[in-house]
């Protein structure tokens, strides 16, 4: 289903175990496609007169959703235990997926592993509603859906079927009506991506350059358009043609663009090598000339892909007209092998409750066999009740005469579980003290582990020995049970000692958070007056961290904040301090032009009951 046609094959095993093709078609869409309001019934209205003007004979269905709904990416995962790797890729949904997950219907196909061990994940999407448009628009045509595949995998694998053969890089390029599809094979690696160009740019700028309607531009491009070509080639006399082949080639030019960018990111960043070929598929390849443009801009062989190379074509189709569009039903070949064989690439979109319904229905006639044998048992089972029913009331008599006496002591027995429940509750309190003698040691190994991190990673980033020391370490105290008035913190008391302050004030940022969720309770003491209770009293949650950190502005300008920025990150990351909630104060000069004073507040994952 494309965004400009849709596209109709049927096949059937032959006696070599590959397969033929039995009957095909291919219908246009029109404007109606490139509407969402008006897309699905055009979808249904083609599906159904391709249905009825071909003999197609089976019901049973594979569907290749619209690139243009279709949301992929590559992904590679660290080297991870293999029972972790499920969640890793949940995980990795969540953040690239562009949409809530619980709205979307999604899947992915481990491609293999680099030489560093790591996973190459193909990761798909498409919104849930889509599918289930589709999934009613082959209902109400009288198929049977039976998975719903995307255009980047069903061309992997069309292509690994036919071109298994071929040596070195090679690029395949699909160019529909919305979007093309950019595949890199080389070896039994397989790279995509998805771009946002396509044929349709062409008829919206011939419409607005040339002032007709939609229908028209499309009409006028696909009988008389061609890309057009540099050097020595003169202007046809046709107008429409002229403006035709150069808007064709300015949209192409475009193309090209990002395809050299791809072929540089796949060549920087995946690996991969210099590309041997291309080859070109999609409706809009069809444009006269499309493969000269990308033979004199690549510089690489150029021709057109063959998704019936190794299949067989049935006698009684036309295969004049079939090689006219044949390369455009790549997307076709590759659903139909899902049916052959193990495929390379394996997705399926189909929704969970439409997978449910149609194991349901074909359930129904086994549900209405198990029904009837309920009911024969339920008629055999009264018979044998009626007969047994005596035998079962003596039993019961004698059984209740048996129980009465150790109901009387069910009193007893509950009392002693009360009595059970409540010494254990006391001794998990007992263990839970235990436990927590050793609270402050793991939180300052934690600290101490994170800062030394925090050094290595600063020495690799700067390119210089970095240092990091703690200059104290106070938990923020609790306000007790019953007091009134601000809660006076160490600073505080020391200076109404006369001795100076260990750091400046708790930073703005942090004072705007506990307007919401309550301060510390060692906020100042204009703070204190003036925001919500902090903790419960009884719970320490809040540390203050004054550090001191070598002064990297030798380094650069902003290398300080830099290494600022290292340790919120690495303190935000710790399983000890929640997430986010490590607020930093102002970077402040030390006064010896050799270090700086940095405070930070923390709030602590799991508070400490004093």
């Amino acid at each position: 289903m494309g965004a400009a046609t849709l596209k109709l094959a049927e096949f059937e095993p032959n006696e070599a175990g590959g397969l033929r093709l039995k009957q095909w078609g291919i219908k246009s869409l029109g404007s109606e496609g490139f509407q969402d309001a008006t897309r699905p019934a055009a979808v249904v209205r083609c599906l159904q007169e391709l249905l009825a003007e071909n003999n197609f004979t089976s019901r049973l269905v594979n569907v290749c959703a619209p690139g243009f709904h279709v949301f992929s990416k590559f992904v590679k995962l660290p080297p991870v235990d293999s029972s972790k790797v499920t969640q890793i890729i949940q995980y990795e949904a969540q953040q690239n997926v562009p949409f809530p997950l619980e709205e979307v219907v999604w899947d992915y196909q481990i491609l293999g592993a680099t030489p560093s061990g790591e996973l190459e994940v193909l990761l798909v999407a498409i919104k849930q509603d889509v599918v289930e448009g589709i999934f009613k628009g082959a209902e109400s045509a009288g198929l049977r859906l039976q998975l719903v595949d995307v255009g980047p995998a069903a061309l992997c694998n069309a292509f690994r079927y036919n071109y298994g053969d071929l040596e070195g890089c090679t690029m395949l390029l699909d160019i529909g009506a919305k979007t093309s599809n950019l595949l890199f094979f080389e070896g039994e690696n397989v790279y995509s991506r998805g771009i946002n160009i396509g044929a349709n740019a062409i008829t919206v700028d011939f419409s607005k350059e040339s002032k007709l309607g939609l229908e028209e531009a499309e009409r006028l491009k696909v009988t008389e358009g061609f890309v057009g070509l540099t050097g020595a080639y003169e202007d046809p006399e046709n107008p429409h043609q002229a403006a035709i082949s150069k808007i064709a080639r300015q949209v192409m030019t475009r193309l090209h663009i990002q395809v050299n960018q791809t072929i540089q990111f796949y060549r920087g960043q995946q690996g991969g090598s210099l590309p041997q070929r291309l080859f070109l598929s999609g409706g809009a390849a069809m444009m006269p000339y499309t493969a000269q443009f990308f033979t004199e801009k690549l510089n690489l062989p150029v021709d057109y892909f063959n998704p019936f190379r190794n299949l067989q074509i049935d006698p009684g189709l036309n295969v004049d007209e079939l090689c006219k569009v044949g390369h455009s039903f790549g997307e076709v070949v590759g659903l139909s092998l899902r049916n052959l064989a193990h495929c390379p690439v394996e997705l399926n979109l189909m929704p969970r409750s439409s997978r449910n319904r149609q194991q349901f229905n074909a359930r129904k006639p086994y549900l209405a066999a198990a029904a009837a044998s309920l009911i024969l048992i339920i008629w055999a089972f009264g018979l044998f009740y009626a007969k047994t029913s005596g035998i079962k009331q003596q039993s019961l008599d004698r059984l209740t005469t048996e129980v009465e006496p150790r109901i009387a002591r069910e009193g007893e027995l509950n009392l002693a579980m009360q009595q059970l429940a409540m010494a254990k509750a006391s001794a998990d309190q007992f263990s839970a003290w235990l436990e927590e003698r050793t609270y402050w040691t793991s939180l300052i190994l934690e600290l101490r582990q994170i800062l030394m991190e925090v050094e290595s990673q600063g020495k690799r980033e700067f390119g210089t020995d970095t240092g990091m020391w703690v200059e104290s370490f106070e938990p923020i105290l609790p306000a007790s049970a019953g007091e009134s008035g601000p809660v006076i913190r160490p600073e505080q008391s020391r200076r109404r000692k006369g001795l100076p302050p260990r750091g400046p004030a708790l930073p703005a940022d942090l004072l705007a958070i506990m307007a919401t969720s309550g301060p510390p309770s060692g906020a100042s003491s204009a703070v204190a007056s003036n925001a919500p209770a902090g903790p419960p009293p009884g719970v320490i949650a809040f540390i203050n961290l004054r550090c001191r950190m070598v002064d990297l502005k030798g380094v650069s300008a902003d290398a300080n904040t830099k290494f600022a920025y290292m340790l919120e990150k690495a303190l935000s990351s710790s399983p000890k301090f929640v997430a986010g909630a490590a607020r930093f104060g102002q970077l402040e000069p030390a006064g010896d032009n050799l270090t700086f004073k940095l405070q930070v507040t923390l709030t602590l994952k799991n508070p400490l009951k004093l």
